[in-house]
């Protein structure tokens, strides 16, 4: 019997990793979320906060628009 390397890519990430995946840091990153330049809307889970990997993606690959305009999309 063999092992298989398996991974599981994250559909949903935390602050710091949906940071890291968009190339800012935490608090450019927080910033961005609270005045709406960060289009990407997350989503609660209890007391935790998460944002979409797939989400964040399109998002800047649309380049980045402001939430108002992300959410018209």
């Amino acid at each position: 019997m063999t092992q298989e390397n398996t991974s599981i890519d994250s559909l949903l990430v935390n602050i710091d990793q949906a940071a890291k995946l968009i190339g800012v840091g935490r608090t450019l990153f927080y910033s961005m979320h609270s005045t709406g330049q960060l289009g990407p809307v997350p989503i609660r889970f209890g007391r935790r906060i998460l944002w979409r990997v797939d989400e964040l993606k399109r998002w800047v690959q649309a380049g980045c628009p402001k939430r108002h305009q992300w959410i018209k999309k």
